[in-house]
């Protein structure tokens, strides 16, 4: 056989395995089929696990039996539980907020040109960098009712009389997680909206400066609109991020005093892991997917009519 024939032959064994990788869709199956197998295995599969568990009576060291609807039930004739969803919301909305319009500022702040600018973002990064559970250690020591060095100081300067309870009073107790939740969450913010307005080409606000435009006037007719599909990202994996808290409150008030700063997660843990009722904990738990889910088809639905 010639050479020719021969190489024909061996291109007419590959042809069928070739022409099949070289079509997008398989090619692209092939490439990520390893990352859909980890997610499959540390993502489906505990989160169908717990959907089940909640179904059950299942306790620990010992399986459950199906139960039905009747840990739901018996969620929404609790007192506890509608504090612990009313908590949950006030305390993502009040941070959520704080955190987008305080990162904006900063981020703004942080775009123009001054002397230390780097100092100062590294500066601000400092907050997302540090372990949640070392700096909410950290600041239950600052807010603790016996040893708080703000007590302390307002103290000794003659301001207070009496020690605020920071973390045993109920009001007080909300505030200062969510305090602490948008000192942490403010560098999300202001980094990546920073890394957006880095991206508006200047000519936009040297024309907005020739037509006489305020300040205000550019950041809403410019700024803003150009920031937006970013902005709704980064509110979107906020909001996620804060709704499904747990780290932070759970070393600082385990929930309390009162139930008063429970969240979902800080509860279904409580019930499931300390508690031992799995079916119980699942079934809390199982209340924070709707809200994620519907966060992220609203953004979705948002970016594909902006672009």
């Amino acid at each position: 056989m010639s050479r020719a024939g021969i190489e024909s032959g061996w291109g007419g064994l590959k042809t069928p395995s070739v022409g099949l990788l070289q079509r997008k869709g398989v090619l692209g199956f092939v490439f990520t089929l390893p990352a859909d197998i980890i997610l499959l295995l540390l993502l489906a599969y505990p989160f169908v696990l717990g959907i089940w568990l909640s179904f059950t009576n299942t306790i620990i060291g010992r399986s459950g039996s199906f139960v039905g609807f009747s840990n739901y039930i018996e969620l929404f004739h609790s007192d506890v539980f509608w504090l612990t969803a009313f908590n949950t919301v006030f305390y993502t909305c009040v941070a959520v907020f704080f955190k987008l319009m305080l990162g904006l500022g900063l981020a703004i702040v942080l775009n123009q040109d001054f002397k230390g600018k780097g100092l100062v973002r590294a500066i601000v990064l400092l907050p997302w960098i540090v372990p949640t559970a070392l700096s909410a250690i950290a600041f239950w020591w600052i807010f603790d009712s016996n040893f708080s060095c703000i007590n302390w100081f307002l103290l000794r300067i003659g301001l207070l009389k009496t020690p605020i309870d920071f973390l045993g009073n109920t009001i007080n107790a909300r505030l200062t997680v969510i305090l602490v939740n948008i000192w942490r969450g403010i560098p999300f913010f202001t980094i990546g909206l920073m890394a957006g307005l880095q991206t508006i080409n200047q000519s936009l606000y040297e024309a907005a400066d020739i037509d006489g435009a305020t300040p205000w006037v550019k950041f809403k007719s410019i700024t803003l609109p150009l920031i937006m599909p970013l902005l709704a990202v980064i509110t979107t994996f906020s909001i996620i991020w804060t709704f499904a808290d747990f780290q932070l409150i759970w070393v600082m008030t385990r929930g309390g005093p009162d139930n008063a700063t429970h969240i979902f997660g800080t509860l279904s843990f409580q019930r499931a892991i300390a508690g031992g009722h799995l079916g119980e904990g699942a079934a809390i738990s199982a209340f924070i997917f709707p809200v994620l889910f519907i966060s992220v088809l609203i953004t979705s639905k948002y970016l594909k009519r902006e672009t």
